[in-house]
């Protein structure tokens, strides 16, 4: 698989690129070191040099500084990892419920490769004042969610609106509590409590 063409596939071509993903049935592992964990860095790379070396000023007072922009990069590096790993979770555990096929491996490409713009998106975190952008590309990538359900899941057209809303609400709900158990260890350390 070539990095930069499967992300420009994916994002320009969905139909089409989502029932070759499909067909490929790579493993988890494999997905996860050629695809998830180069992409993964363009939003931490990007976070460390946008709140480590630029910063920004909130109300006159400059935020930044070395270890914030380290603290903010291993943070978006792990939650990007935890979440896709989550929401896989999430999709496959649900599988079952909506008549779609249970399987891992599908479920953990289905999620990594939705998560391409956020990934590609994440080069916005080198000015912070422009992060929402990142944010923004995760509609997107909600997108790429939904339309790869079906050759993914092989879950039904009547089911895939149900199945995509459950789970979206079941992911949601997962990564906001991984965010906020890993952001109070990391606050915790960073204030020395």
């Amino acid at each position: 698989m070539d990095l930069v063409n499967r992300v420009k596939q994916i994002l320009v071509s969905p139909q089409t690129e989502w029932p070759t993903i499909e067909a490929e049935n790579d493993p988890h592992v494999k997905v996860l070191t050629s695809y998830v964990v180069p992409l993964a860095l363009i939003p931490a790379v990007a976070s460390f040099i946008g709140y480590g070396l630029i910063g920004h000023s909130i109300l006159g007072i400059h935020i930044g500084g070395i270890g914030f922009g380290v603290r903010n990069a291993i943070v978006q590096y792990i939650t990007m990892l935890g979440s896709i790993y989550v929401s896989a979770f999430v999709i496959d555990a649900l599988a079952n419920s909506f008549g779609a096929k249970k399987d891992f491996n599908r479920s953990f490409s289905l999620v990594a490769y939705s998560y391409t713009p956020m990934f590609v998106a994440g080069i916005f975190y080198i000015l912070p004042l422009l992060s929402f952008l990142a944010s923004l590309a995760g509609l997107y990538g909600l997108y790429l969610l939904y339309t790869g359900l079906q050759p993914m899941t092989k879950v039904s057209s009547e089911k895939q609106v149900a199945y995509f809303i459950v789970s979206l609400i079941v992911m949601l709900f997962a990564v906001v509590i991984v965010g906020a158990i890993l952001g109070a260890i990391l606050l915790r350390g960073a204030f020395g409590l």
